[in-house]
């Protein structure tokens, strides 16, 4: 179950690390592509609770640190909610 980071520019052009305990999120972003946020919150939730359940089919618990993570996309995502044309843009995602 490899480690990913998901390196994402949001939309006033800062850039966050975000970290993933399964290759799993590459099922479900893309390098080089750019997402409405309004897609990609529904996205980043799913994929961080899916490489969450890995973790707990492996080891019985779930990834606080997959948890953590979501909570900043969240926290950071507040920022742009009320601005329609919102977009992210994966730039990579690497082990």
């Amino acid at each position: 179950m490899p480690e990913m980071t998901l390196l994402v520019r949001w939309p006033d052009a800062t850039e966050t690390r975000n970290y993933s305990p399964s290759s799993i999120i590459a099922e479900h972003f893309r390098a080089g592509e750019t997402i409405p946020l309004s897609q990609f919150l529904p996205r980043a939730r799913i994929a961080l609770r899916a490489a969450s359940d890995r973790v707990v089919q492996t080891y019985g618990y779930p990834c606080s640190r997959a948890a953590a993570t979501l909570a900043a996309i969240e926290q950071n995502a507040a920022k742009f909610l009320t601005d329609p044309d919102a977009a992210v843009t994966i730039l990579e995602i690497r082990p």
